[in-house]
């Protein structure tokens, strides 16, 4: 019980983010008909809908979102909008729903970068994630938690990346891998700047040590998770940790801790009005009192807590109450009263069952009335629509009859007028005859006029465009040449451009080679040294002692033979680079990253995990990796025109997995992989085990994909 109690508490107090079930209230949260705004108000739109999320404001942050998803032109906007939805679906456990977003916002993003789409990236492995973990799939959520905590541990608030390893360490806890749980969980603690967040950690502790049944640690930490509450306002949550300490103290048999506790969950559940609560504290507290063999306290506090459970009709409890002082009376011999207990005991039972009863009877009577109250109406209803029916076809044939008398009496009239009209009509056919006559001659008049007229203004416009044209042609002469002539700039200022990059590399490259051939002759002028001062003397003296039989000591030679040997040793091991030796690899390789970004244009990205295992693999493959990754780099300088380039080092089972991405111009790569570059990187590969696989395409950068056996 007290395991449900623990996991309910971090449930409530740190999970819950807010979301629900699209399909059910979609057609009831549309509003008004969205318009297409600017991206800023779009952004401010969708931004403010994640925050309304888990509020009450929870369903119309969903309709925003989707009716943005629908309209929106822009592509961050609608990751957004496809990342509002998952975590929406996550809240309601509707794993199908925000499995679907979470993927649709990860195809969107595809291979982006910058800071906007590595963050929507991170939340979209963390809705995936979610999503297999309410599905059950526990092996699969952890392995997109570990792909968020990846980019998590780059960004500079460092609080999702916490919050990712707590996932973690939840879903460990699942898979019942306590040691790595407790592991991530430490970590956790190392951010101090939120306190509810740490007693979310200590509550998570506590129940992984009450799974191990180490309740001394589970009883330390609840101990640790209430300092949260030491200056905050009296709460359920509150009461339920301190009821927690109380009843692991009860279990391990320190009673007078345990009623400490009990009694201090008593009086703030009284005082709040947690009436439930503050029944099973009470419970507790007389379960307390009878292991101590004080009988008299433990029924004081059963019969002070039937009243409460008797207002409020807890009969589960009274049954509790009764048992328990049938048990007590049991226990000192007062089988008298403990069958009295009993009696009341069985009673409530049997209330109970009858009241189960009687609402299975009421339910299944108002099931009938409903069921017959349902047919009568539909009979009305059909008897209704019949005498509308009969009421609409007499209004139908009273209207018919007046129509047909209407009819008759147009009839009897145009025969009237019917005779009138042929006299008129011969009239008026002469008149019109006559009126047609001149209107013909108007006619013609009116046609020669308008010709005339129509020919002047044809005129007049096409002078008028001629002159028109003029100017506008020696415009558009002129915007032509100066077009021209700014074009034939811009190609010069990139031409000056190129030349002042290669120029700079070309010094960058001086440096290097300059500081490389100072480097070696001074590695050289301390090894002279080191031959000719220490083993050179060592092996005149080995000379002269063997020149000198008779008073040879070969003990002696010995010596100064393994101090000859340890002396080569020591040279051979001061020959590997000391910048691999005197620093960790993953700081060296991102130092270099750096300073080809500074000394460069090129925007670069560098990711590593896990970063202090890759740290501690063999000098050779260090070396080697890391002329891999000069080699690499060295092409995109001279030949990609690439803006940015990123690099990944990952560990997978066995395997160093090095990942190195440009968006340069591409190559065909059947034509490009014979060069020396090419040839060096295989040569190198080949002392590693490694193998190579290209990926590039024409105006679309390059992907290599390089593996090696750790």
């Amino acid at each position: 019980m007290l395991r449900l109690v623990l996991q309910g508490f971090i449930y409530i107090f740190f999970i819950i983010p807010g979301i629900v079930n699209a399909q059910i209230y979609e057609n009831k949260t549309r509003s008004s008909s969205y318009k297409v705004l600017p991206y800023n108000q779009e952004k401010k739109q969708i931004d403010q809908a994640y925050k309304d999320l888990g509020t009450s404001k929870n369903q119309e942050a969903y309709a925003i979102s989707h009716k943005i998803l629908k309209k929106t032109r822009f592509e961050k906007i609608k990751m957004q909008a496809y990342i509002n939805l998952g975590v929406y679906f996550n809240d309601k456990s509707v794993s199908d729903s925000a499995l679907y977003y979470g993927k649709n916002a990860l195809q969107l993003i595809d291979k982006r970068s910058g800071p906007v789409w590595l963050k929507g990236k991170s939340f979209a492995y963390n809705i995936i994630a979610i999503s297999y973990g309410d599905r059950g799939l526990y092996e699969e959520s952890k392995k997109w938690h570990l792909f968020g905590l990846e980019i998590a541990q780059n960004f500079e608030d460092k609080k999702p990346y916490y919050n990712k390893l707590y996932n973690l360490a939840t879903m460990d806890v699942k898979l019942g891998n306590y040691d790595n749980a407790i592991k991530h969980l430490h970590k956790c603690l190392e951010y101090k700047k939120d306190a509810k967040f740490i007693s979310t950690v200590y509550n998570s502790f506590a129940l992984i040590y009450y799974e191990r049944d180490d309740y001394i640690s589970a009883l330390s930490y609840l101990k640790k998770s209430l300092e949260f509450f030491e200056n905050k306002e009296d709460s359920k949550v509150k009461t339920v940790v301190i009821q927690n300490i109380g009843a692991i103290s009860h279990f391990i048999k320190e009673y007078d801790e345990a009623i400490k506790y009990y009694n201090k969950a008593y009086y703030i559940a009284k005082s709040k009005g947690y009436h439930r609560i503050t029944i099973d504290v009470m419970i507790n507290l007389g379960l307390v009192y009878q292991d101590k063999k004080m009988y008299d306290k433990a029924e004081e506090a059963y019969k002070e807590t039937l009243p409460i459970a008797e207002k409020l009709g807890y009969l589960d409890k009274q049954v509790t109450l009764y048992n328990n002082l049938e048990e007590s009376s049991k226990s000192q011999n007062k089988y008298k009263e403990a069958y009295l207990f009993f009696e009341k005991k069985v009673n409530i039972k049997d209330s109970i069952r009858e009241l189960q009863k009687d609402k299975e009877i009421n339910e299944l009577e108002v099931k009938f009335n409903t069921l017959q109250k349902e047919k009568e109406i539909e009979f009305l209803t059909i008897e209704n629509k019949n005498r509308n029916l009969e009421l609409v076809n007499q209004k139908e044939a009273i209207r018919n009859l007046k129509l047909q008398q209407e009819i008759e009496e147009k009839e009897n009239e145009n025969k009237v007028l019917a005779f009138q009209n042929t006299a008129e009509k011969a009239l008026n056919e002469n008149t019109l005859l006559k009126k047609n006559e001149e209107l013909r001659k108007a006619e013609l008049r009116i046609q020669e006029a308008e010709t005339n007229r129509q020919k002047g203004f044809k005129n007049i416009i096409l002078y008028s465009f001629l002159i028109l044209m003029i100017p506008v042609i020696g415009l558009l002469i002129t915007y032509y040449q100066k077009h021209k002539t700014q074009s034939e700039l811009n190609k010069k200022k990139d031409e000056i451009n190129e030349q002042k990059i290669s120029s700079l590399l070309k010094d960058q490259e001086l440096m290097v080679i300059k500081a490389s051939i100072k480097g070696q002759d001074q590695e050289r002028k301390r090894i002279a040294q080191e031959l000719h001062d220490s083993i050179g003397g060592n092996l005149a003296a080995i000379k002269l002692q063997l020149n000198n039989t008779e008073n040879n000591d070969l003990t002696t030679i010995n010596t100064q033979i393994d101090d000859t040997y340890e002396q080569v040793r020591s040279l051979s091991h001061n020959l590997i680079p000391k910048k691999f030796t005197e620093n960790n690899f993953c700081d060296v390789l991102e130092e270099y990253f750096n300073n080809i970004g500074k000394a460069s244009s090129l925007h670069t990205s560098f990711i590593v995990y896990p970063r202090a295992e890759i740290d501690y693999l063999k000098e050779d493959l260090k070396v080697e990796t890391f002329k891999i990754i000069q080699e690499l780099v060295t092409n995109v300088i001279k030949h990609s025109k690439a803006s940015s380039i990123e690099l990944q080092l990952n560990l997978v089972e066995n395997d160093l997995s090095i990942l190195f991405e440009d968006n340069g111009i591409g190559f065909k790569v059947e034509e490009k992989t014979d060069g020396i570059g090419y040839r060096n990187i295989k040569n190198r590969l080949q002392k590693i085990s490694g193998t190579i696989h290209i990926d590039s395409r024409i105006k679309r950068g390059t992907i290599i994909d390089i593996t090696a056996p750790i």
